[in-house]
């Protein structure tokens, strides 16, 4: 009977182990939905810095991980021996590169708003100070209950800020973080003519379309692996996450009119709407949560083309940031039982755990970039910009021919 028990001891482990393993493989493979979202919206000057940004991003983010953020969000070390480490099939090992690769959506969002006129190496070093700093902080706040600030919640309004696959601890925060950049950065050069802005056009839709669909399909693990063990999986989880998707299409293509840019947009705004109460919200509620979403994403992003003080490229403010907080607070609406959900939510308390991931990314986002601008500029020079990214970091171009 004992070695009956430890088989499936075993089993179990091996299988959680497994489970994890696939999840964060696929959202290792959304970060390609990443870079082809912005290599298809940038102009084709820019496109070579996309790809590099996106990987080299990955790279250092795990690096800060690792070696850093790791330890701030759950106090936990790599500093033991690998028989250790291999413990229980290699679950605690698995675990952090699934919670690595969310660390890592971090600077991949935020490349999309600052694209066209950022330095390379700078934000490079930036995103390293945001993953192994600002954004465990307030993971482990979220996730691992750190500072007491969710007995705090729990205790004054009954229950905790739910979060279950990262609204607000992954696209709030990225969201915000980027506005902050593009608030350093401004305009890029080209876009005011006289009195007039000017829009630019997408340079490649099938790209974009392609990072589309690569997001999407990588989010089901992005939402459903946030279990983290088989026994957590929920269905609910996974069908939540498709009517998000689809109100976010359906919006888009309506309040969009057409429009093909709004169109594969809109999918990306449900699904970050839906992170926080996939896991107890009815589907029809996920459907309004991401029509709504939709509709925000498709109106900010009108009204940011037309300012003349935030260059968004791809609208990642609007997408990440205020869908995100939207999605933070949805939970705490569409979770309740009295909406068809399945209740343990405070909707105080969502708002309140919003607000404070947007402080947290506003303010980490202000001492990081202004201490990266202080010391060695953030911002392209206006020959360099010109030229685009491709040709004066690069030395190479998207395209080309003998």
């Amino acid at each position: 009977m004992q070695e009956i028990n430890s088989a499936v001891e075993t089993l179990v482990q091996s299988s959680n182990t497994f489970f994890l393993l696939i999840g964060a493989i696929m959202v290792f493979a959304m970060h390609a939905g990443f870079a082809f979202l912005e290599v298809g919206t940038v102009r084709s000057k820019n496109q070579v810095n996309a790809l590099v940004k996106i990987i080299t991003d990955f790279g250092i983010s795990c690096l800060a991980y690792f070696f850093i953020g790791y330890y701030i969000a759950y106090d936990t070390t790599f500093f033991a021996s690998a028989s250790e480490l291999s413990a229980n099939n290699g679950y605690d090992l698995v675990k952090f590169f699934f919670l690595m690769t969310f660390a890592a959506a971090i600077p991949a969002i935020i490349s999309g708003g600052i694209a066209e006129r950022g330095k390379f190496y700078p934000f490079l070093l930036a995103s390293g100070l945001i993953v192994a700093f600002v954004y465990p902080f307030f993971e482990g706040i979220v996730w691992n209950g750190n500072y007491g600030f969710q007995a705090w919640l729990e205790e004054t309004t009954g229950a905790a800020f739910h979060d279950f696959a990262g609204s607000v601890v992954v696209h709030g925060v990225g969201g915000w973080l980027a506005l902050v950049g593009v608030y350093f950065l401004g305009l890029r050069k080209g876009r005011l003519i006289g009195e007039k802005l000017v829009a630019f056009a997408p340079s490649n839709i099938p790209f974009l379309a392609l990072g589309t669909w690569i997001l999407c399909i990588g989010w089901f693990g992005f939402n459903v692996m946030s279990a983290q063990s088989m026994d957590g999986i929920s269905g609910l989880v996974a069908v939540n996450s498709l009517m998000a998707m689809v109100g976010g299409i359906i919006a888009a293509l309506v309040f969009g009119k057409n429009d093909p840019g709004f169109v594969h947009n809109g999918p990306l705004a449900g699904l970050v709407a839906v992170c926080a109460g996939s896991d107890i919200m009815h589907p029809m509620g996920s459907l309004v949560v991401g029509i709504v979403a939709g509709w925000l994403f498709v109106v900010l992003f009108t009204y940011f083309q037309k300012t003349r003080k935030i260059d968004d490229v791809l609208g990642v403010w609007p997408l990440h940031g205020i869908c995100g907080a939207w999605g933070g607070i949805a939970a705490g609406i569409f979770g309740s039982e009295s909406l068809g959900g399945l209740g343990g939510v405070s909707l105080t308390a969502q708002v309140i755990g919003t607000l404070a991931g947007i402080l947290v990314a506003v303010i980490g986002g202000a001492i990081v970039y202004g201490f990266v601008n202080k010391v060695f500029g953030l911002r392209l020079s206006d020959e360099d910009e010109f030229k685009g990214a491709d040709l004066s970091i690069h030395r190479i171009g998207s395209i080309n021919e003998d």
